[in-house]
């Protein structure tokens, strides 16, 4: 990594306080565990019989291991970066031919009685990676080619996890582009990212509704949408250039005017087509700014329209063929397309009224009666949040919320104070991590998030999403306490 300045020991230095909010938010989710899958026929806290016994078991290896994390030397950690990647990569590869089929996904793997899910591994291993390039190679997107690499990175686990028919997991790693922003990535990266998002909500979310039945509602209102944010780009690039701007609003908005009188007089055909006529008219006159004028920054505008209309012919494809049937099923009940109570929105209504039921303060611990009957399947893994809204009610809703929130702006305060751009790099990895985590699985119970199907951190009942956050966040816990080590 860097020169070592100080063999001071690591334990004066060590950020007890995260250390603290692992140990309560371990315990809480144990206790949560319990109470989700409380059986009163054999109701012991630590029968291995029962899920409650099980993640004791996982929550002591999960210890033992995160002490050992603290007893390497960090520079191990940067040492083999490349080479604890490449293992988990090959692990995750494996999987895929290896894992028997649980619920339509191949991603667990089977050693007798232990099932462990690679993916969860997957976060340190690739947090690690990426840290180790930025920090040999820097991350410079305006000057450097070599940043192609970056994205690799990342989008390696993505793809082969996606393999496994495991999409939660796999969206999970998008999240470490915010680490790329504050590395200095441009915004316009966020900004397309989140452009494709909006993209396939509307096409989805509209798709099936047509305009004098002749057009697609979605398809064109994307399209729409691609248009004025093209023309935004290209007159914030350029505000010099008033008379081209003109000029590209009269190409699409009076052919498209003409076209929509057609369709209320009776003569119906495809808005889409008209549109995509004009934008590629439109994108050819870009072009021939940049080539004959020498206009700054219009081949970005080109690149995104051309990209945009790509994506939004692919969404269906996406949606038909990448998504799974049920998946599919929870998009459209989520975007509101279709009404299903009874059978996709079933989970996430009956998350609704466990908590909704908690009130202010709750029904108390082992008192509610949505969770004791059973009304929430996955209650004590995926919905596990919903056991906290009923028993400990808004307020100990909110305390939890709190408590990730510290543990999160904690965790981005350790991370600023690093030396290291290594470890500082990492350290935003945990946090993006942990953030998407709670943001999507708090959202999906609440009804406000699709329901994808990720853990709460260390709440939800699993082995591997335990051993997976305790490695991820001990690791972090040992380069921070060394921090002074290294300049």
């Amino acid at each position: 990594m860097n020169q070592r300045i100080n063999n001071g020991s690591f334990l004066k230095t060590l950020d007890y306080q995260v250390l603290l909010i692992y140990l309560f938010l371990v315990f809480w989710g144990w206790l949560s565990i319990y109470s989700a899958s409380y059986d009163y026929e054999s109701s012991r806290l630590l029968d291995l019989a029962q899920f409650s016994g099980k993640q004791f078991l996982w929550i002591g290896i999960s210890l033992v291991v995160g002490v050992l994390l603290l007893v390497i030397d960090s520079r191990w950690y940067y040492n083999t970066a490349e080479i604890i990647y490449i293992l988990v990569m090959a692990l995750l590869m494996a999987t895929i031919v290896l894992a028997t089929d649980v619920k339509g996904s191949r991603s667990w793997l089977v050693f007798g009685p232990v099932s462990l899910q690679p993916a969860e591994f997957a976060k340190f291993a690739t947090g690690l990676a990426l840290a180790k390039y930025i920090d040999k190679h820097g991350f410079r997107p305006k000057e450097s080619k070599r940043d192609y690499l970056t994205y690799l990175i990342i989008f390696l686990p993505v793809l082969l996890i996606l393999l496994q028919q495991e999409t939660g997991s796999a969206l999970v790693y998008f999240s470490l582009f915010f680490v790329l922003y504050r590395e200095g990535m441009s915004p316009k990266l966020l900004l397309a990212g989140c452009c494709a998002a909006a993209y396939f909500v509307v096409s989805i979310r509209y798709g099936n509704m047509q305009l004098w039945d002749a057009t697609e509602l979605g398809t064109f209102l994307v399209l729409l949408l691609i248009l004025a944010i093209t023309l935004f780009m290209f007159y914030l690039n350029n505000p010099r250039e008033k008379q081209s701007l003109w000029l590209l609003l009269g190409t699409n908005l009076l052919p498209l005017l003409l076209a929509v009188l057609c369709n209320v007089v009776g003569w119906h055909f495809n808005l889409c087509w008209p549109l995509l006529v004009t934008m590629a008219l439109s994108l050819g006159y870009l072009g021939w700014l940049v080539f004959k004028k020498n206009v700054h920054e219009v081949g970005q505008t080109i690149l995104f329209a051309v990209l945009s209309v790509a994506f939004l012919f692919a969404v269906g494809f996406i949606f038909d063929h990448v998504l799974k049937p049920h998946q599919q099923v929870r998009t459209q009940v989520f975007l509101g397309v279709v009404d299903d109570p009874t059978n996709a929105g079933y989970n996430v209504n009956q998350a609704k009224i466990s908590i909704g039921s908690g009130g202010l303060a709750g029904k108390g611990f082992l008192n509610g009666t949505q969770t004791k009957l059973k009304y929430v399947p996955e209650q004590h893994t995926d919905f596990i949040f919903c056991t906290i809204g009923e028993e400990w009610g808004f307020i100990g809703s909110a305390l939890l919320l709190l408590v990730y929130l510290y543990l999160m702006i904690r965790l981005i305060l350790m991370a600023e104070r690093q030396r290291s751009r290594f470890v500082r790099v990492y350290g935003y990895c945990v946090v993006c991590i942990f953030f998407f985590h709670v943001l999507i699985n708090v959202g999906m119970v609440l009804g406000i998030m699709p329901v994808i199907g990720i853990p709460l951190p260390f709440f939800s009942y699993g082995g591997s999403s335990l051993l997976g956050f305790t490695i991820l966040l001990f690791i972090f816990l040992k380069l921070d306490a060394e921090r002074l080590r290294y300049h």
